[in-house]
Protein backbone atom coordinates (compact mmCIF):
# COMPACT_ATOMS: atom_id res chain seq x y z
CA UNK A 1 0.00 0.00 0.00
CA UNK A 2 1.36 3.53 -1.05
CA UNK A 3 1.95 5.84 2.32
CA UNK A 4 -0.67 7.18 4.30
CA UNK A 5 -1.80 10.74 3.72
CA UNK A 6 -1.30 12.47 6.46
CA UNK A 7 -3.95 13.12 8.77
CA UNK A 8 -5.67 16.79 7.56
CA UNK A 9 -7.47 17.43 10.72
CA UNK A 10 -3.82 17.40 12.49
CA UNK A 11 -2.21 19.86 10.21
CA UNK A 12 -0.21 23.11 11.02
CA UNK A 13 -3.48 25.30 10.81
CA UNK A 14 -4.11 26.98 14.15
CA UNK A 15 -7.75 27.09 13.52
CA UNK A 16 -9.62 24.13 12.20
CA UNK A 17 -12.87 23.87 10.06
CA UNK A 18 -14.95 21.19 9.50
CA UNK A 19 -18.63 19.98 8.26
CA UNK A 20 -20.92 19.19 10.47
CA UNK A 21 -24.00 16.72 9.88
CA UNK A 22 -24.65 17.39 5.58
CA UNK A 23 -26.07 13.27 5.79
CA UNK A 24 -29.06 14.36 7.41
CA UNK A 25 -32.10 16.28 5.97
CA UNK A 26 -31.89 19.85 6.90
CA UNK A 27 -28.09 19.89 8.30
CA UNK A 28 -28.54 21.88 11.30
CA UNK A 29 -30.92 24.36 10.17
CA UNK A 30 -34.59 23.49 11.75
CA UNK A 31 -36.52 25.54 9.52
CA UNK A 32 -39.21 25.16 6.70
CA UNK A 33 -37.76 27.53 3.71
CA UNK A 34 -37.99 25.29 0.66
CA UNK A 35 -33.83 25.46 0.09
CA UNK A 36 -33.18 24.19 3.25
CA UNK A 37 -30.22 21.23 3.22
CA UNK A 38 -31.35 18.16 1.04
CA UNK A 39 -29.34 15.58 1.81
CA UNK A 40 -29.08 13.74 -1.13
CA UNK A 41 -25.81 11.63 -2.39
CA UNK A 42 -25.55 14.09 -5.26
CA UNK A 43 -25.01 16.94 -2.58
CA UNK A 44 -23.22 15.58 -0.27
CA UNK A 45 -20.82 14.33 -2.72
CA UNK A 46 -20.66 17.85 -4.05
CA UNK A 47 -19.63 18.99 -0.75
CA UNK A 48 -17.10 16.90 0.17
CA UNK A 49 -15.31 17.64 -3.09
CA UNK A 50 -15.72 21.41 -2.40
CA UNK A 51 -14.35 20.74 1.06
CA UNK A 52 -11.32 18.96 0.07
CA UNK A 53 -10.39 21.04 -2.70
CA UNK A 54 -10.39 24.35 -0.12
CA UNK A 55 -8.43 22.69 2.55
CA UNK A 56 -11.29 21.90 5.17
CA UNK A 57 -10.05 19.60 7.54
CA UNK A 58 -13.23 16.95 8.09
CA UNK A 59 -16.52 15.95 7.29
CA UNK A 60 -18.48 14.92 10.48
CA UNK A 61 -21.72 13.27 10.16
CA UNK A 62 -24.57 12.87 12.71
CA UNK A 63 -25.69 9.45 13.40
CA UNK A 64 -30.00 9.29 13.52
CA UNK A 65 -32.33 6.97 13.25
CA UNK A 66 -35.83 8.77 14.00
CA UNK A 67 -36.54 12.18 13.19
CA UNK A 68 -37.48 15.19 15.21
CA UNK A 69 -41.33 15.57 13.84
CA UNK A 70 -42.89 19.23 13.45
CA UNK A 71 -43.75 20.18 10.43
CA UNK A 72 -40.34 18.81 8.50
CA UNK A 73 -39.96 16.21 10.43
CA UNK A 74 -36.39 17.09 11.00
CA UNK A 75 -33.46 15.01 10.39
CA UNK A 76 -36.12 12.27 9.26
CA UNK A 77 -33.96 11.41 6.29
CA UNK A 78 -30.46 10.49 7.58
CA UNK A 79 -27.76 8.86 5.17
CA UNK A 80 -25.51 6.08 7.72
CA UNK A 81 -22.58 7.71 8.05
CA UNK A 82 -20.31 4.45 7.68
CA UNK A 83 -21.70 3.79 4.00
CA UNK A 84 -21.49 7.34 3.42
CA UNK A 85 -18.17 8.05 4.96
CA UNK A 86 -16.32 5.45 2.50
CA UNK A 87 -17.83 7.10 -0.35
CA UNK A 88 -17.08 10.39 0.62
CA UNK A 89 -13.73 9.17 1.42
CA UNK A 90 -13.22 7.17 -2.14
CA UNK A 91 -13.80 10.75 -4.02
CA UNK A 92 -11.58 12.42 -2.29
CA UNK A 93 -7.87 13.23 -1.63
CA UNK A 94 -6.85 14.77 1.65
CA UNK A 95 -9.60 15.63 3.80
CA UNK A 96 -10.51 13.54 6.96
CA UNK A 97 -14.38 11.76 6.80
CA UNK A 98 -15.11 10.51 10.55
CA UNK A 99 -17.88 7.76 10.84
CA UNK A 100 -20.15 8.01 14.10
CA UNK A 101 -20.77 5.32 15.95
CA UNK A 102 -23.59 4.92 18.92
CA UNK A 103 -21.81 2.46 21.35
CA UNK A 104 -25.19 1.17 22.01
CA UNK A 105 -26.02 -0.01 18.62
CA UNK A 106 -22.78 -0.81 16.94
CA UNK A 107 -20.95 -3.96 18.43
CA UNK A 108 -17.40 -2.89 18.50
CA UNK A 109 -15.92 -6.03 16.74
CA UNK A 110 -17.79 -5.06 13.75
CA UNK A 111 -17.09 -1.38 14.07
CA UNK A 112 -13.11 -2.07 14.32
CA UNK A 113 -13.53 -4.05 11.17
CA UNK A 114 -15.51 -1.17 9.28
CA UNK A 115 -13.49 1.63 10.05
CA UNK A 116 -10.54 -0.54 8.97
CA UNK A 117 -11.66 -0.88 6.00
CA UNK A 118 -12.97 2.69 5.35
CA UNK A 119 -9.57 3.77 6.80
CA UNK A 120 -8.27 1.55 3.95
CA UNK A 121 -10.23 3.34 1.66
CA UNK A 122 -9.18 7.07 2.67
CA UNK A 123 -5.46 5.60 3.04
CA UNK A 124 -5.54 6.75 6.98
CA UNK A 125 -7.86 9.45 6.40
CA UNK A 126 -11.12 8.06 8.48
CA UNK A 127 -12.21 9.39 11.58
CA UNK A 128 -14.32 7.99 14.58
CA UNK A 129 -16.88 10.07 16.73
CA UNK A 130 -17.79 8.18 19.30
CA UNK A 131 -21.49 8.45 20.78
CA UNK A 132 -22.29 6.73 24.49
CA UNK A 133 -25.96 7.92 23.45
CA UNK A 134 -28.37 10.18 24.77
CA UNK A 135 -31.56 9.76 22.79
CA UNK A 136 -34.30 7.82 24.69
CA UNK A 137 -36.94 7.48 21.38
CA UNK A 138 -33.96 6.12 19.17
CA UNK A 139 -32.71 3.58 21.83
CA UNK A 140 -36.68 2.47 22.20
CA UNK A 141 -37.08 2.70 18.12
CA UNK A 142 -34.04 0.09 18.05
CA UNK A 143 -35.30 -2.09 20.63
CA UNK A 144 -31.82 -1.32 22.92
CA UNK A 145 -31.62 -2.28 26.32
CA UNK A 146 -29.54 0.69 27.47
CA UNK A 147 -29.77 1.49 31.19
CA UNK A 148 -30.83 5.49 32.01
CA UNK A 149 -28.26 5.82 34.27
CA UNK A 150 -25.51 7.93 33.15
CA UNK A 151 -22.54 6.43 34.38
CA UNK A 152 -23.31 2.91 33.25
CA UNK A 153 -23.46 3.91 29.73
CA UNK A 154 -20.18 5.85 30.24
CA UNK A 155 -18.86 2.76 31.71
CA UNK A 156 -20.36 0.27 28.88
CA UNK A 157 -18.83 2.83 26.30
CA UNK A 158 -15.32 2.97 28.10
CA UNK A 159 -15.58 -1.20 27.88
CA UNK A 160 -16.55 -0.64 24.07
CA UNK A 161 -13.52 1.59 23.05
CA UNK A 162 -11.10 -0.19 25.07
CA UNK A 163 -12.47 -3.25 22.88
CA UNK A 164 -12.09 -1.82 19.66
CA UNK A 165 -8.51 -0.05 20.33
CA UNK A 166 -7.25 -3.86 21.17
CA UNK A 167 -9.15 -5.18 17.99
CA UNK A 168 -7.02 -2.53 16.07
CA UNK A 169 -3.49 -3.53 17.68
CA UNK A 170 -3.45 -7.27 18.50
CA UNK A 171 -2.80 -9.58 15.63
CA UNK A 172 -3.60 -12.78 17.07
CA UNK A 173 -7.11 -13.82 18.80
CA UNK A 174 -7.95 -12.88 21.94
CA UNK A 175 -9.92 -13.40 24.35
CA UNK A 176 -12.23 -11.13 26.35
CA UNK A 177 -14.02 -11.16 29.61
CA UNK A 178 -15.51 -7.98 30.79
CA UNK A 179 -18.58 -6.63 32.33
CA UNK A 180 -20.47 -5.80 29.43
CA UNK A 181 -18.51 -8.07 26.83
CA UNK A 182 -17.48 -11.74 26.55
CA UNK A 183 -15.77 -12.31 23.23
CA UNK A 184 -13.93 -15.64 22.91
CA UNK A 185 -10.94 -15.89 20.43
CA UNK A 186 -11.72 -12.69 18.18
CA UNK A 187 -9.61 -10.80 16.32
CA UNK A 188 -9.53 -8.18 13.34
CA UNK A 189 -7.78 -7.83 10.35
CA UNK A 190 -6.84 -5.78 8.37
CA UNK A 191 -5.98 -3.09 11.08
CA UNK A 192 -6.26 0.87 10.35
CA UNK A 193 -3.83 2.39 7.96
CA UNK A 194 -2.46 4.21 10.76
CA UNK A 195 -2.21 3.44 14.45
CA UNK A 196 -4.05 6.43 15.55
CA UNK A 197 -7.30 6.98 13.86
CA UNK A 198 -8.40 10.15 14.80
CA UNK A 199 -11.19 10.27 17.68
CA UNK A 200 -14.31 12.58 18.35
CA UNK A 201 -16.29 12.54 21.28
CA UNK A 202 -19.23 15.25 22.44
CA UNK A 203 -20.02 15.33 26.37
CA UNK A 204 -21.12 18.04 29.05
CA UNK A 205 -21.48 15.95 32.11
CA UNK A 206 -18.51 15.07 34.59
CA UNK A 207 -18.44 11.28 33.85
CA UNK A 208 -18.78 12.33 29.87
CA UNK A 209 -15.73 14.66 30.39
CA UNK A 210 -13.73 12.02 31.84
CA UNK A 211 -14.72 9.70 29.17
CA UNK A 212 -13.77 12.02 26.62
CA UNK A 213 -10.23 13.43 28.42
CA UNK A 214 -9.42 9.55 28.34
CA UNK A 215 -10.16 8.63 24.98
CA UNK A 216 -10.85 11.49 22.58
CA UNK A 217 -8.42 13.54 20.76
CA UNK A 218 -10.67 16.52 20.27
CA UNK A 219 -13.88 17.22 22.29
CA UNK A 220 -16.42 19.26 21.19
CA UNK A 221 -18.09 21.87 23.26
CA UNK A 222 -20.49 24.74 23.09
CA UNK A 223 -19.55 27.74 22.55
CA UNK A 224 -22.36 29.54 24.10
CA UNK A 225 -20.71 31.98 26.66
CA UNK A 226 -17.50 32.37 25.29
CA UNK A 227 -15.80 33.22 28.64
CA UNK A 228 -17.39 30.45 30.32
CA UNK A 229 -16.09 28.02 27.48
CA UNK A 230 -12.35 29.61 27.70
CA UNK A 231 -12.44 28.84 31.57
CA UNK A 232 -13.90 25.28 30.61
CA UNK A 233 -11.17 24.17 27.80
CA UNK A 234 -8.55 25.55 30.52
CA UNK A 235 -10.33 22.76 33.32
CA UNK A 236 -10.36 20.05 30.32
CA UNK A 237 -6.57 20.49 29.49
CA UNK A 238 -6.00 19.99 32.49
CA UNK A 239 -7.99 16.97 33.41
CA UNK A 240 -6.28 15.63 30.50
CA UNK A 241 -2.91 16.36 30.68
CA UNK A 242 -3.34 14.57 34.55
CA UNK A 243 -3.41 11.62 33.49
CA UNK A 244 -0.69 12.01 29.99
CA UNK A 245 -2.80 12.74 27.51
CA UNK A 246 -3.79 16.25 25.53
CA UNK A 247 -6.74 16.87 24.14
CA UNK A 248 -8.21 19.69 21.67
CA UNK A 249 -11.56 21.43 21.84
CA UNK A 250 -14.00 22.37 18.90
CA UNK A 251 -17.61 23.24 18.38
CA UNK A 252 -20.32 23.95 16.70
CA UNK A 253 -20.90 27.17 14.31
CA UNK A 254 -23.65 28.19 12.00
CA UNK A 255 -22.82 30.43 9.26
CA UNK A 256 -24.88 33.42 7.12
CA UNK A 257 -22.39 35.37 5.38
CA UNK A 258 -23.47 37.66 2.85
CA UNK A 259 -21.85 41.23 1.69
CA UNK A 260 -23.68 43.29 4.25
CA UNK A 261 -24.55 42.75 7.81
CA UNK A 262 -28.24 44.03 6.91
CA UNK A 263 -28.76 40.86 4.42
CA UNK A 264 -27.32 38.65 6.82
CA UNK A 265 -29.75 39.71 9.45
CA UNK A 266 -32.68 39.53 7.01
CA UNK A 267 -31.93 36.13 6.06
CA UNK A 268 -31.03 34.81 9.40
CA UNK A 269 -34.15 36.12 10.44
CA UNK A 270 -36.06 34.78 7.43
CA UNK A 271 -35.40 31.22 7.67
CA UNK A 272 -34.38 30.53 11.53
CA UNK A 273 -37.69 32.69 12.67
CA UNK A 274 -40.10 33.56 10.74
CA UNK A 275 -40.24 30.34 9.02
CA UNK A 276 -38.71 28.03 11.95
CA UNK A 277 -40.05 24.55 12.56
CA UNK A 278 -40.67 25.28 16.00
CA UNK A 279 -42.48 22.04 16.56
CA UNK A 280 -38.89 20.59 15.66
CA UNK A 281 -37.41 22.78 17.89
CA UNK A 282 -39.28 22.66 20.81
CA UNK A 283 -38.97 18.35 20.40
CA UNK A 284 -35.40 18.68 20.32
CA UNK A 285 -34.98 20.98 23.42
CA UNK A 286 -37.45 18.44 25.30
CA UNK A 287 -35.40 15.59 24.68
CA UNK A 288 -32.20 17.81 25.60
CA UNK A 289 -33.77 18.35 29.04
CA UNK A 290 -34.98 15.20 29.39
CA UNK A 291 -32.16 12.68 28.54
CA UNK A 292 -29.26 15.02 27.48
CA UNK A 293 -26.15 15.39 29.36
CA UNK A 294 -24.64 16.70 26.12
CA UNK A 295 -25.23 21.28 27.03
CA UNK A 296 -25.14 21.61 30.98
CA UNK A 297 -29.01 22.36 31.75
CA UNK A 298 -28.64 26.12 32.67
CA UNK A 299 -27.75 26.55 28.99
CA UNK A 300 -30.42 24.77 27.35
CA UNK A 301 -32.82 27.68 28.55
CA UNK A 302 -30.81 30.43 26.11
CA UNK A 303 -30.87 27.82 23.19
CA UNK A 304 -34.30 28.01 21.31
CA UNK A 305 -33.51 30.48 18.88
CA UNK A 306 -30.04 28.91 18.17
CA UNK A 307 -31.87 25.69 17.66
CA UNK A 308 -33.68 26.92 15.38
CA UNK A 309 -30.75 28.71 13.53
CA UNK A 310 -28.04 25.60 13.73
CA UNK A 311 -29.25 23.38 16.30
CA UNK A 312 -27.17 25.24 19.10
CA UNK A 313 -24.57 26.53 17.10
CA UNK A 314 -22.62 29.76 17.39
CA UNK A 315 -23.89 32.30 15.29
CA UNK A 316 -21.07 33.45 12.55
CA UNK A 317 -23.56 36.20 10.92
CA UNK A 318 -22.70 38.90 9.12
CA UNK A 319 -20.05 39.90 6.25
CA UNK A 320 -17.21 38.20 5.87
CA UNK A 321 -14.99 40.24 8.38
CA UNK A 322 -17.83 39.87 10.86
CA UNK A 323 -17.68 36.11 10.40
CA UNK A 324 -13.83 35.86 10.44
CA UNK A 325 -14.31 38.16 13.16
CA UNK A 326 -16.57 35.49 15.05
CA UNK A 327 -14.26 32.80 13.83
CA UNK A 328 -11.22 34.62 15.68
CA UNK A 329 -13.18 35.10 19.34
CA UNK A 330 -13.51 31.01 18.99
CA UNK A 331 -9.65 31.04 18.67
CA UNK A 332 -9.14 32.98 21.06
CA UNK A 333 -11.72 31.32 24.24
CA UNK A 334 -9.07 28.04 23.22
CA UNK A 335 -10.44 26.94 20.93
CA UNK A 336 -9.04 24.45 17.73
CA UNK A 337 -11.66 24.39 15.67
CA UNK A 338 -15.47 24.69 14.79
CA UNK A 339 -17.82 23.16 12.42
CA UNK A 340 -19.85 24.82 10.14
CA UNK A 341 -23.28 24.33 8.82
CA UNK A 342 -25.29 26.55 6.41
CA UNK A 343 -28.92 26.38 5.00
CA UNK A 344 -28.03 25.34 1.74
CA UNK A 345 -23.56 24.17 2.27
CA UNK A 346 -22.96 23.59 -1.25
CA UNK A 347 -24.85 26.95 -2.25
CA UNK A 348 -23.39 28.91 0.43
CA UNK A 349 -20.45 27.39 1.03
CA UNK A 350 -18.22 28.90 -2.27
CA UNK A 351 -19.08 32.40 -1.10
CA UNK A 352 -17.62 31.85 2.33
CA UNK A 353 -14.40 30.09 0.71
CA UNK A 354 -13.92 32.83 -1.42
CA UNK A 355 -14.21 35.92 1.31
CA UNK A 356 -14.09 34.53 4.86
CA UNK A 357 -10.91 31.76 4.35
CA UNK A 358 -8.52 34.67 2.97
CA UNK A 359 -9.25 37.01 5.84
CA UNK A 360 -8.67 34.05 7.92
CA UNK A 361 -5.12 33.25 6.29
CA UNK A 362 -4.25 36.62 6.51
CA UNK A 363 -4.81 36.66 10.15
CA UNK A 364 -2.53 33.98 10.79
CA UNK A 365 -5.57 31.27 11.95
CA UNK A 366 -4.94 29.61 8.83
CA UNK A 367 -2.41 28.61 6.08
CA UNK A 368 -3.21 28.34 2.06
CA UNK A 369 -4.41 25.27 0.88
CA UNK A 370 -1.33 24.29 -1.05
CA UNK A 371 0.59 24.60 2.73
CA UNK A 372 -1.99 23.00 4.45
CA UNK A 373 -2.42 20.00 2.21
Amino acid sequence: MKTPAPAQIRNDNKFKLGFFSPNCSGGLAVTQVPERWDNSWDNNLKLAKLADDAGIEFLLPIARWIGYGGNTNFHGSVLETVTWAAGLLANTKRINVFATMHTAFNHPVVVAKQMATIDQIGNGRAGLNVVCGWNKPEYEALGANMPDDHITRYRYGQEWIDVVNKLWKETEPFNWDGEFFKLHNTYSLPHPVTSNIPIFNAAGSKHGREFATKNAEFLFTPAIDLKRTAIEIVELKEQAQSIGRHIDMFTLSYVVCRPTLAEAEAYHQHYSQTHADWGAVDNIIRLMFEHAESFPKDMIKLLRDRISAGHGGFPLVGTPEMVADGIQQLHEAGLAGTTLSFVDYVKEFPYFRDNVLPILEARGLRQPIQLAA
